[in-house]
């Protein structure tokens, strides 16, 4: 599909006078093409779902979730996660405004995973990977639905919502995310549309530096770092592979769109999907930061069962991932 940007960054890298065949020669290539690729692929993701964005209100998702079943709740929670923000920094500002809203603590946990485990940018990427396709995004996608319908449930039938802090904190810091891009934008499609490419802009212009930061360190690795060194250990050979790739996102914070290049360089080199997909979600969804952030709201102990929880299905999700698609 975008055989023309390998094309054109293969091109760029010899009128630079890189040999293609070299390792600098591919570290150039791929990120020349992989900057191209990402920027516009996340634009165009963001500017679409934020045309929803712009009409998001925690008191009326509270009310649409009023007396319908729970499973509905939960299968919203997770649209809303899918389609709102894009790294943990603000998904947590609309996960408090949903507390404070009175929403359901199961629905707005189901949110909370959702929001930074599953990423349309980073499904778009993996449907148009080597190596992933098809298969890739669609396990991707069903697997964190899956983690965060279930890890809602678990919530509300484990009554874990007395681990919560009080409710007065949430209150405080209700709606900062978007409160005034909401109500403004409804009547105009003109207005609606501007809020979303203003949207889209501004996203873009806050997190290149870490999407450029993320290409670089991705295009060194595929240019320099030996295929047998990833296989070695991260390759189907390697048993604690998953595991591995587990515990080695949790110190980084980032967002889908700076982890993708490195994604991307895994896959590539023939790590397999599962154990890629585990580093991802790992990263952008039990990172050290976010949960020292989620303290604001949530208790100590609450946090290490939230955390336990996403680790331990990741692993699991990992390992099946594994067995099924080799």
């Amino acid at each position: 599909m975008f055989n023309f940007l390998t094309d054109f960054a293969n091109h760029i890298t010899l009128m630079l006078g890189i040999d293609l065949d070299s390792r600098l020669g591919g570290a150039v290539s791929f990120f020349i093409e992989d900057s191209i690729k990402i920027f516009l692929l996340i634009y165009i993701m963001i500017f679409i779902v934020s045309l929803f964005r712009s009409q998001l209100d925690p008191h009326k998702i509270k009310n649409y979730l009023s007396g319908k079943r729970s499973i509905i709740g939960y299968a919203l929670a997770v649209f809303l996660g899918i389609v709102t923000p894009f790294c943990s920094c603000s998904s947590i500002p609309l996960f408090i405004g949903f507390m404070a809203a009175g929403v359901p603590f199961g629905m707005a946990m189901t949110f909370l995973i959702a929001s930074p485990l599953i990423s349309e940018v980073a499904a778009v990427l993996l449907l148009i990977t080597p190596n992933a396709g098809v298969i890739g995004a669609l396990a991707y996608i069903i697997c964190g639905v899956v983690i965060s319908i279930l890890g809602g449930y678990l919530c509300d039938r484990l009554n874990l919502q007395r681990f919560k802090r009080v409710e007065d904190e949430a209150e405080d810091n209700h709606h900062h995310c978007h409160g005034s891009c909401c109500s403004c934008q409804k009547d105009k499609v003109k207005s609606v549309v501007k809020y979303a490419n203003d949207y889209a802009l501004n996203t873009l212009k806050e997190i290149s530096p870490y999407i450029l930061l993320g290409l670089i360190v991705g295009a060194g690795m595929h240019g320099y770092i030996p295929q047998e060194l990833f296989v070695k250990y991260l390759g189907e050979s390697n048993p604690f592979a998953v595991i591995i790739a587990a515990f080695a996102g949790i110190p980084i914070y980032a967002n889908h769109n700076s982890v993708l290049p490195i994604v991307q360089v895994l896959l590539m080199k023939g790590v397999p999907i599962g154990t890629t997909l585990v580093m991802l979600m790992s990263i952008t969804a039990i990172s050290l930061p976010e949960m020292i952030m989620l303290h604001k709201v949530l208790s100590w102990k609450m946090l290490g069962i939230f955390a336990g929880y996403l680790f331990i299905s990741f692993i699991i999700v990992g390992y099946i991932m594994n067995f099924v698609l080799l």
